[in-house]
């Protein structure tokens, strides 16, 4: 008996089937059987289906010999179906990586409950993923299984099967099957959950529900969108046919009148003709059901009433009135941002005849992010050894609270911002002014780097995937403005004079952002720690993989609560995603995994860690100044190299243990590899080879060089004879491994840090 059985109906899918049915079968926990339901879908769904079976034992497919839709389908999946638990999953949809195993857990977790909930995500074509918007009712915290009763908000999810785990005998014995029609889900989803005596949910992203653009059945203009009635017949003759179930009579009121509204409302739903029927019965359902005192939402009201009085073209008119107001905004808004551009490219042009500020600075990091990074540390150092320079910080009002108090605050695209860059002798960036800059003469532009180069950067991206959308001739007239480029290391010396040719100094003076990493002491690190909820004695490891060009969805690469798991109690990951990535790195919810995506400083991140696990990202690069182990996750090598490229061999020069799998990767750190002698032997070669100025004064130097115009520069401290940066942990050795199941509770690290 399988622990899960995954009932699939196909019809008219072709071209999602194989995804689907791939994302069931390479889940990490294997116990299942799938059910795959041919509705004698026309196309080739049957034949799918067949070489799938013939592939994996754990496929069963169903032959339906007639079209009867996907009730029924599901009904033939569900009659057939062994596993203790029901997990349903339509065909042009599929399961987020590893989302079997986190529910088979919190099943396990909650005792086997009647029914789990769990969440799930939008997916378009864009390869754009949103989450659903009432995930909040999807909490772990507080006591599981429960009631209904005890969670009423579960009443407000979208009323789908395909997000919930359905025990195989509660179903049985409850005698619970799909009705035949549209919205076949409606009867199903709310008797499911008012009969569950236990109930519990999953606070993850388990399905990806695939938005069409054409094709699905509510997307499709059709009488059977009438069916939505009939279904709500069936909901309310389930709940009075048990004199319990009558409190949940104004909630399934207003369910449904907010349904109804959703049907006639949107676009491709409804023909022309039935848009009269659909008010008429509409008005007759919410009369029939209706619960007098049911309190609505204000939003809600006046749509309700139109409902339950049947004014179809007053519903029609005052829909056409408010769009027509939404576009009036829209062009009044385009209207006065033409405008107001028109404006501000004026009022640049004049402050450029005026005279050059020579004790003003202007900083900005990319995107306009918050202060940080080498323009951050170059800030401070021009506040410390050229105090008679102003200095301001150019980011979003979100990164305000970021800048120093000494600091003056600009937000890119105002008034003020440029005249800032009008008139500002010194302007350091990391491609983070705009692109309307026009250098004048007299001023000196400081181009800081991202890192490190590992991944092909400038010109030597022409030959790859990675550089669509590259104007390179813009690329070569920005360079073209820079007077100096700060450079960590020879490596990176070399590789941007040939990337990034142009007239401009190279400084080669160390990385700017490490400097803290040899100022920072113990204290300043057992403090960081404790912000972060590191308990002593425990090893933080740093997980920071770097954004995949060649993927339209981000992923992370590891399962970071199987990682966990199987390390023990001693471990814990601090989860940091690229900026570029679209959110955290997991949605699951473990007292030691910490996301830490959102914290402004990823200097304090790398000093409050112990080790770093990382991919292709350039941040091993300055975490070797550290002198703390690093260990890489190189999965998708070959298809990262054929899009993007690397500059380093990595292979033949890594910065410490190699990991090509996630099992290699648990290995690693199980067998002690990670903090062994040969990884301190290539730690130690690869800090030599792209460290070498990073002595905690490579900000000063540039200052010194750029403002000062002094030459005789501090000299570099050799690394033998620097101190060691302060440790993070107690101890480094090998722990045992352990298997104990994850507690639960949220853990989110934020800007306030």
């Amino acid at each position: 008996m399988p622990r899960f059985s995954v009932i699939v109906p196909a019809y008219q899918v072709q071209a999602y089937l194989h995804e689907c049915l791939d994302s069931v079968l390479s889940q990490s926990y294997p116990d299942l059987e799938l059910i795959v339901v041919d509705d004698c879908s026309p196309d080739a769904c049957g034949e799918i289906a067949d070489e799938f079976a013939e592939r994996d034992p754990r496929v069963r497919p169903v032959h339906l010999p007639r079209n009867e839709g996907l009730g029924p389908a599901r009904n033939a999946g569900m009659e057939r179906a062994t596993g203790d638990y029901l997990v349903f999953l339509d065909g042009d949809d599929t399961l987020a990586p590893h989302a079997l195993r986190s529910i088979a857990d919190r099943i396990k977790e909650t005792g086997e409950p009647d029914v789990l909930v769990y969440d799930y995500a939008r997916t378009y074509g864009t390869g754009e993923t949103v989450r659903n918007r009432a995930a909040a009712h999807l909490t772990e915290q507080g006591p599981a299984p429960f009631r209904l009763a005890d969670r009423p908000g579960l009443m407000e999810l979208l009323m789908v099967a395909w997000n919930k785990a359905v025990r195989r005998e509660f179903a049985e014995r409850e005698g619970f099957v799909f009705p035949p029609g549209h919205y076949e889900d409606t009867p199903w989803s709310y008797p499911v959950l008012m009969a569950a005596e236990s109930l519990a949910t999953l606070d993850r992203v388990c399905v990806h529900y695939r938005q069409r653009r054409r094709g699905s059945i509510l997307g499709t203009p059709s009488a059977r969108h009438l069916d939505v009635f009939a279904q709500y017949d069936r909901v309310f003759a389930y709940v009075e046919s048990d004199p319990e179930l009558a409190r949940w009579r104004p909630v399934l009121f207003r369910r449904m009148n907010d349904h109804l509204a959703t049907v006639f409302t949107r676009p491709g739903r409804l023909p022309r003709s039935l848009r009269a029927e659909f008010m008429r019965r509409a008005r007759v359902h919410c009369r029939r059901y209706r619960v007098p005192g049911v309190p609505v939402p204000p939003a809600a009201r006046l749509r309700h009433a139109l409902l339950r009085l049947g004014l179809r073209r007053t519903y029609e008119a005052l829909r056409l009135v408010s769009a027509l107001r939404r576009r009036t905004r829209k062009a009044g808004a385009k209207l006065l941002g033409t405008a107001r551009t028109a404006a501000l490219r004026l009022h640049y042009r004049i402050q450029r005849r005026l005279p050059l500020r020579a004790d003003r600075a202007l900083f900005a990091d990319a995107g306009g992010r918050g202060y940080g990074g080498d323009a951050g540390a170059l800030e401070e150092a021009f506040r410390a050894f050229a105090p008679h320079v102003r200095t301001a910080w150019a980011a979003g009002p979100a990164h305000h609270h970021t800048v120093p108090t000494g600091t003056r605050r600009l937000t890119p695209g105002t008034a003020a911002y440029w005249t800032a860059l009008a008139r500002s002798r010194y302007l350091v960036h990391h491609t983070g002014l705009d692109a309307g800059l026009l250098k004048r003469r007299g001023q000196v532009v400081v181009r800081t780097q991202d890192g490190t180069p590992l991944r092909r950067t400038g010109l030597d991206l022409r030959e790859h995937p990675a550089a669509r959308g590259t104007d390179f001739a813009r690329l070569l007239d920005t360079v073209d403005s820079w007077d100096h480029l700060v450079s960590a290391n020879r490596h990176s010396t070399l590789t941007c004079e040939r990337v990034y040719p142009g007239r401009y100094t190279t400084l080669e003076y160390g990385r700017p952002r490490t400097d803290v990493f040899q100022r920072a002491t113990a204290a300043d690190v057992a403090r960081l720690r404790e912000t972060l909820g590191i308990p002593e004695d425990t090893v933080a490891l740093l997980y920071a993989p770097t954004y995949r060009d060649y993927r339209r969805t981000q992923r992370a690469g590891l399962d970071l609560e199987r990682l966990v798991t199987r390390l023990g109690p001693r471990f814990m990951v601090l989860a940091r995603a690229h900026p570029r990535h679209g959110g955290p790195l997991t949605t699951v919810r473990h007292d030691r995994i910490v996301d830490v995506t959102a914290h402004p400083s990823v200097e304090k991140l790398c000093l409050a860690s112990d080790a770093l696990i990382t991919d292709y990202s350039a941040l091993m690069f300055d975490y070797a100044g550290l002198d703390r182990p690093i260990v890489l996750h190189t999965d998708e090598a070959e298809a990262f190299e054929a899009a993007v490229g690397t500059c380093v061999d990595l292979r033949s020069f890594p910065p410490g243990a190699v990991a090509g799998d996630e099992d290699e990767l648990i290995g690693v750190f199980a067998g002690g590899q990670w903090c062994g002698p040969r990884s301190a032997q290539l730690r130690a070669a690869f800090r030599e080879r792209f460290c070498p100025h990073d002595d905690g004064r490579a900000a000063e130097r540039v200052v010194r060089r750029v403002v000062l115009g002094e030459t005789d520069l501090p000299p570099v401290v050799p690394l033998a004879e620097r101190r060691p940066a302060p440790s993070a942990a107690a101890a480094l050795s090998r722990p045992p491994l352990a298997t104990v199941p994850q507690p639960a509770g949220p853990r989110t690290v934020t800007d306030s840090l």
